[in-house]
This record gives structure tokens, C-alpha cells and sequence, in this order.
């Protein structure tokens, strides 16, 4: 039994370094966790690159689905150099065209343009054809597909896990995220067999006052604020520990 690593993704500083300290194995750094990750900032890049632990960016240049216009796939490429430069470990990357496939003319070119490692984000959810997928995720040269077994939640989407799995036969690494908690976190190791966990590890902090300035310019939630927590982290690092350990 392989250790299960664990990616925790951030889009703060302060989140990133709350994930390095609380046993985090790596980070995908992302603006926007709200919008499902944006590419980071320049300034964070190269904060994140500081720490200890592998910080592998987001490259999203904005949210909504996959598929890119020119001018943005342009745009992905200078945030892969750009990324590259900051010194971070890898990227995070997906594209897909119009028959709902990998969109392999231009991830050949994003991923042929740096020698960092490269994750499928959930993009890869998107697809229609799971093994196509898969096997156009190892031809591109992805180090690991990250999915929720095409699925809200992870713990929805056991059974296009387990199928990922097999069908990566260990050519690259199967990363289950959407949902990951501690307490569901043995049960899909368990039934997936994964190779790796991805969380926000977050908490959501009390809504901002009615009357506060910032909530009446719209210029924050009225639900409030996600932010990393490093109990969560803690929780589920300890919960993928006693599965590798136990195996239950």
C-alpha cells in the first residue's frame, strides 16, 4: 500500500502556509476558490514558491466551462512561463473542444511549452468518453488526473473512480476531490482505491453584518468568507494516516 498524499488548494497566502504547517504534502494554488480556481497572481506565485512543500498554480484564465478561445489559450501560456519563472513545482490544467475531449492540440502545446509536471484538473469531469480520456491524459505526458468520478461530490462518483483507476493502471497517479472530509475520506480510499486526496480544507467564517460598508457595496458575501482551516487539515491528514495504517 502506496502513501496517499495529500493536495490541499488555496487561494491566499496565509491558506497556503496553513497547509504547509498541518501536513499538506502539496498545494495547487488558485485565485477564486469561489469560482472553482483562477489562475494566482504573479505576487502569490512567488510568495507560495517560499514554502516547503510542492505548489503546483492553477492555470484557469477565467471560470465557467473548458473550452478557450485563442486569445486565452494565449493567455494560459504566458501564466505557465510565468509559473515556471515564480519557481513553482507544476501546473493545473485542462481544456476541452467541442465534442466534450481533451482539447490535445493545444495541452500538447501547453504542457510541451514548460518542463513542469502537469495535473488534468476536473475538466476531465466533462468528458464523455472516460477511457478516451484517460488515455489521452497519459499520451499528453499529465502526471495525474484529478476528478470526482464526474460527480458533485466524490463520495457521488465511487464507481468512474474506481474505473479511472483501472484504466490508469498506474501509468499516472488518480487524485479523488470534491468533498474530501475526514469523515468520508477511508470510505473513498476504500471503494476508489486512489491514489491521492484533494481538499479545500475549509471553514466557512460567520456572514459580515447587514450594515458593515463592505456588504453593502456588494463588495463581500453575505454568507461570508471561506478561509483554510488547520484543524480541518490536521483532521484529514490524520484520517488518510489511520487508512494507510489500517486500511479501513
Amino acid at each position: 500500500m502506496n502513501r496517499v498524499n495529500l493536495e490541499v488548494c488555496v487561494d491566499t497566502i496565509e491558506g497556503a502556509v496553513i497547509a504547509e504547517k498541518n501536513g499538506a504534502d502539496r498545494i495547487e494554488l488558485c485565485a477564486a476558490l469561489s469560482e472553482g480556481g483562477l489562475t494566482p497572481s504573479t505576487g502569490l506565485m512567488a510568495a507560495a514558491s517560499e514554502l516547503s512543500i510542492p505548489v503546483y498554480a492553477m492555470i484557469r484564465p477565467r471560470s465557467g466551462n473548458f473550452s478557450y478561445s485563442e486569445a486565452e489559450k494565449s493567455l494560459m501560456l504566458r501564466d505557465i512561463q510565468i509559473a515556471e519563472d515564480m519557481g513553482l513545482n507544476g501546473i493545473v490544467i485542462g481544456a476541452v473542444c467541442c465534442e466534450r475531449r481533451l482539447d490535445l492540440d493545444f495541452l500538447s502545446a501547453a504542457l510541451g511549452s514548460t518542463r513542469l509536471p502537469a495535473t488534468l484538473h476536473r475538466a476531465f469531469d466533462t468528458l464523455t468518453d472516460v477511457p478516451a480520456g484517460v488515455e489521452d491524459a497519459v499520451g499528453l505526458g499529465f502526471e495525474r488526473i484529478l476528478t470526482s468520478g464526474h460527480a458533485l461530490r466524490a463520495e457521488l462518483g465511487l464507481d468512474i473512480l474506481a474505473e479511472t483507476v483501472r484504466r490508469a493502471e498506474g501509468r499516472l497517479s488518480v487524485m479523488a476531490g470534491a468533498g474530501i472530509t475526514p469523515e468520508n475520506a477511508s470510505m473513498i480510499l476504500c471503494r476508489s482505491r486512489v491514489d491521492e486526496l484533494h481538499a479545500s480544507c475549509s471553514v466557512q467564517h460567520p456572514p459580515f453584518p447587514s450594515d458593515e460598508l463592505e456588504t453593502r457595496l456588494g463588495l463581500v458575501p453575505t454568507s461570508g468568507l471561506k478561509f483554510t482551516s488547520a484543524h480541518s487539515v490536521q483532521a484529514l491528514r490524520s484520517a488518510v494516516e489511520n487508512w494507510f495504517t489500517t486500511g479501513v
